[in-house]
């Protein structure tokens, strides 16, 4: 599975997204460029489980120097390795050991009855909670001290999102 071709971005508003971990999961998966796979990072050790899918948008770099994280709402699990075209509606601001780490929040395009969302507004306030929720309680379990700045609208993803894309592309000339 070689990702290299794909676009972070198919269109103004939209992000491919790669799901690692389905909801529900405490097996966390991570994809692996060098083999082209998915593998089995690691299993949370805990009683928490992954609130929605998770995964992150190819061919970006965010400052924790990895792709770009992002999260999407789904009546049913996916799996690993499943490509979702995806409508950004915000984002988690969270530093993990003092690295930005921002996680995006989206709505998948192929599903009609998200149609109408486009904001973070729209999401239950104790829907956001649990997804913080879940980042502290993980992360903290692993001995990382997290800080959740909290959640901000669909207005900043699309500078964030070209940031990564910027950082990806200026990456991939230093190693020519």
């Amino acid at each position: 599975m070689d990702l290299t071709p794909l676009s972070p971005s198919p269109s103004l508003g939209l992000v491919n997204l790669v799901v690692e971990i389905p909801a529900g999961s405490r097996n966390k998966y991570e994809y692996f460029a060098e083999a082209g796979t998915m593998a089995l990072d690691r299993v949370l050790h805990s009683s928490v489980r992954y609130p929605f899918d998770y995964g992150f948008i190819p061919n970006t770099l965010a400052e924790d120097g990895a792709p770009l994280d992002a999260m999407v709402i789904m009546e049913e699990p996916t799996f690993a390795g499943c490509l979702i075209k995806a409508r950004p509606i915000g984002v988690l601001d969270m530093h993990d050991s003092g690295a930005y780490d921002g996680k995006l929040l989206c709505v998948p395009v192929a599903d009609p009855r998200q149609k109408g969302i486009t904001s973070i507004r729209q999401i239950a306030p104790n829907q956001l909670e649990d997804v913080a929720e879940f980042f502290r309680t993980y992360k903290s379990l692993e001995g990382r001290v997290v800080v959740i700045d909290g959640w901000r609208d669909h207005d900043v993803v699309d500078d964030l999102l070209q940031t990564c894309i910027d950082a990806r592309k200026m990456d991939s000339r230093k190693s020519i």
